[in-house]
């Protein structure tokens, strides 16, 4: 037991990108909202409402917990724990729209949400931390619930975004991220990845030098942005209807 939960001191199986454990946490994820894509027409009020709140409450606790493993193995600092990833931030606003039904949060987190954590499951943070450690399961629920709860809000919940979703995104992430950078400058942390690469192999890696490769990141952030509306882009033009519940445009 005492090894599922180790620090530096861990000594069982590493993470292997790509691997067996990898690719079935993909699929559980998968699977998962495939569940939700059949039955979404069966689900009552109540249920859905419970599957939200249900949603958001994982988010927390799986956030909590590993804030607490990390200051327990003397592995919590300011450089690396405060919620200024994207996908820290995103878990927390995942669950205030998951609680609210926010249709603002909902814009984000429908372009960035499914698009950065996709991201991050893809090629995963887990360091030396292979299954069946508690990083491993800590890593999957926190981007997979990400991704999840965006689904949900879409699939669920008839929630949409508009042409004007990805300009507001456009103008936000980049003011956050002169915010970031500042805050990298003054306690020598890495957040968003903009001061350096990232030290694991992700496909950052591939974009070129700094600062390159953050000119690409938000290139392929626009390119990701149009291919999610993709979608709802055809259902328009096709003159299909739609809906956003609480909210029209």
């Amino acid at each position: 037991m005492r090894e599922l939960f180790a620090g530096e001191d861990y000594r069982g199986e590493p993470f292997h990108l790509f691997g067996q454990a990898h690719l079935s946490a993909l699929g559980v994820i998968v699977l998962i909202n495939l569940v939700l894509i059949y039955f979404r027409g069966d689900l009552t009020e109540s249920f859905r409402r419970r599957l939200r709140y249900g949603l958001a409450i994982v988010l927390l606790v799986n956030e909590t917990a590993y804030h607490l493993w990390r200051w327990q193995t003397g592995q919590w600092t300011i450089q690396i724990m405060l919620p200024l990833h994207l996908c820290a931030v995103m878990v927390y606003l995942s669950a205030i729209m998951l609680l609210t039904k926010s249709y603002t949060l909902y814009q984000f987190l429908y372009f960035m949400g499914i698009g950065a954590a996709t991201q991050a499951l893809l090629t995963p943070d887990a360091g030396r931390y292979g299954f069946p450690h508690f990083r491993f399961f800590e890593m999957f629920i926190s981007h997979g619930g990400i991704v999840t709860a965006a689904l949900y809000m879409t699939i669920i919940e008839r929630y949409r975004p508009y042409w004007k979703s990805i300009l507001r995104i456009a103008v936000w992430l980049n003011i956050y991220m002169v915010f970031v950078g500042i805050v990298n400058t003054l306690i020598g942390s890495n957040y968003m990845y903009i001061a350096h690469k990232p030290e694991i192999p992700t496909l950052i890696d591939a974009l070129g030098p700094w600062p390159v490769y953050i000119v690409w990141m938000e290139v392929i952030g626009v390119a990701l942005c149009l291919l999610l509306y993709l979608p709802f882009a055809i259902k328009d033009w096709r003159g299909g209807t739609t809906r956003i519940e609480g909210r029209k445009e």
